[in-house]
């Protein structure tokens, strides 16, 4: 049994590798990186074909993030490291406004084109400097991705800073996790108490707010004091985006010596994996209503890309820190599931956009919300944790 799961696992790590470094990094050199002004278009058809010369700031900091953390942790390939430069300079040339808040979409050469009240795009900048910086040894990008990452702190706290979501004042999940992740990414090149002060602060909100045992899940919104808002939208569950929540507590514990935050990690993970796993056609499902009323979005019995590729990282995560066996099943069968569905044998990289069954709904590579991150980073993480787990 012992030999079957180690080759099992070595296997895995075998394929992620391959997708990686043949297929998924180098499909977005190809058809993303413009080598004119800098930065990457993600808004491209199934083949590669360029839809849309509009560039989402999110990916100009989540593609920088990714092509450096391929370099840090699987090959020390100078190509990539000039694409994570290349977005980065795009980031700092044209995705900020005089305000310092960035924009959420800009023209080819940087002309702003929309702005939301999020701070995502701050976020994925901010991970994009801390690896970049980890990989150059620059000191200089290690400074300014905590200088990024307390700006965001200062736009969430700063009342009227930031446009209300809404009428009815409320707490919400997405920016709660996210900053957990982007102080550990931080936390690689810097020691400043800031960032564990945010993961200790986020975390209790996660465990305190958005846990809720009477549904045995994690809410996206919830009242200023976790209440239930017993709405459609209030009601509203994102399994995989509570999945991608429950590695990112069990990373923190196993970085921070907090076995309480592997607890919830492994806690969540169960909970959000039984409302996500489609029993009849497999892969995570977009949303679940807490009441199992039908859920409002359009796209609620979809199957997305991401959930896929969390619940891939999330299961081995669990995996690594218990040895249960049930969690390796559970990698085996999103793993299946994805690679059966998901990858385009094609024309390169893989679909992001599929009906319940697992047929594709449209084969565009890319948008302004899919480009190269939740694929290669599971791809990166997958084999790092192949790697601990067989003691490599």
């Amino acid at each position: 049994m012992q030999n079957n799961r180690k080759t099992y696992l070595e296997n895995c790590a075998v394929w992620y590798k391959a997708q990686l470094t043949e297929n998924i990094l180098p499909f977005w050199l190809k058809y993303g990186i413009d080598p004119i002004n800098g930065g990457v278009y993600t808004c491209v058809d199934r083949d590669g074909t360029l839809m849309d010369s509009s560039k989402s700031v999110w990916f100009q900091g989540r593609c920088g993030f990714v092509y450096a953390f391929a370099y840090n942790n699987i090959e020390r390939n100078p190509e990539w490291l000039a694409a994570s430069k290349s977005c980065i300079d795009f980031i700092e040339a044209h995705c900020k406004d005089a305000d310092g808040h960035m924009f959420f979409s800009v023209t080819s050469d940087g002309k702003p084109l929309r702005k939301r009240r999020y701070v995502f795009s701050d976020c994925f900048a901010a991970i994009a400097m801390a690896e970049y910086a980890k990989a150059s040894g620059s000191s200089e990008y290690a400074a300014k991705a905590v200088e990024t990452f307390k700006f965001i702190r200062y736009m969430l706290s700063t009342p009227g800073f930031l446009e209300p979501k809404g009428m009815t004042p409320g707490r919400s999940h997405s920016i709660t996790m996210i900053l957990v992740n982007v102080a550990l990414v931080l936390k690689q090149v810097s020691d400043d108490p800031v960032l564990d002060e945010q993961i200790r602060s986020s975390i209790y909100d996660i465990e305190h707010y958005f846990m809720h045992p009477e549904f045995e899940c994690v809410l996206e919104s919830v009242t200023p004091d976790g209440g239930l808002i017993d709405t459609c939208e209030g009601r509203t569950i994102n399994p995989g985006h509570g999945i991608e929540t429950a590695w990112f507590l069990i990373q923190a514990g196993e970085r921070m010596g907090e076995r309480h935050y592997i607890d919830l990690g492994l806690k969540i993970f169960d909970w959000q994996y039984k409302w996500g796993w489609d029993e009849e056609f497999g892969g995570i499902i977009n949303f679940r209503d807490c009441r199992n009323f039908p859920n409002q979005d359009y796209s609620q019995d979809m199957k997305f890309w991401w959930p896929q590729c969390e619940t891939i990282i999330a299961s081995l995560y669990c995996y690594k820190v218990t040895g249960d066996e049930k969690y390796l099943e559970i990698h085996r069968k999103a793993h299946e599931w994805a690679a059966e569905h998901l990858v385009d044998k094609e024309h390169g990289e893989w679909f992001g956009y599929l009906h319940r069954d697992g047929s594709v709904a449209q084969g565009a590579k890319g948008n302004l919300f899919k480009g190269p991150f939740h694929i290669p980073r599971m791809l990166v993480i997958t084999n790092i944790l192949i790697d601990e787990i067989l003691g490599k």
